[in-house]
């Protein structure tokens, strides 16, 4: 069983239909603020994280080799996170990314991967243009 922090909330009926360009405007403000914290965490010497992008696909490497991979999916109008906990899909609901089966928020769960994979707290938050845009 992957474990990952509860949300308290039940799974999502209906995710939040999206324009093209609203998926595609959200997607790459959520990528770029992930950039900025691990990039911010290197600089600041909290870890010694390394990040790759390529379109919408962002590799995050640990010092210990293992990876988080935050992936976009246009034609699901998902986000699509890979770590070594398990795989996590999130769909848009109500100005959040929520994980297709429980509810839990995308930030949330990559925030408890990236402390478990980073061997210390590391707490990644949402771009505040993404919470005007619900």
């Amino acid at each position: 069983m992957t474990s990952h922090p509860a949300s308290g909330r039940p799974a999502p009926s209906a995710a939040t239909t999206l324009s093209g360009a609203d998926y595609d405007r959200l997607t790459r403000l959520v990528l770029a603020s992930l950039e900025t914290a691990a990039d911010q965490w290197l600089q600041q010497d909290i870890i010694d994280i390394d990040t790759s992008r390529t379109g919408g696909l962002l590799q995050m490497s640990f010092p210990d080799g293992s990876q988080l991979i935050v992936n976009t999916q246009p034609p699901l109008q998902e986000i699509w996170l890979a770590a070594r906990g398990g795989g996590f899909h999130f769909r848009h609901l109500d100005g959040r990314w929520v994980d297709t089966r429980d509810g839990s928020d995308f930030f949330e769960v990559l925030s408890h991967h990236a402390t478990l994979q980073g061997g210390k707290a590391l707490r990644f938050v949402p771009p505040a243009v993404q919470a005007q845009d619900s």
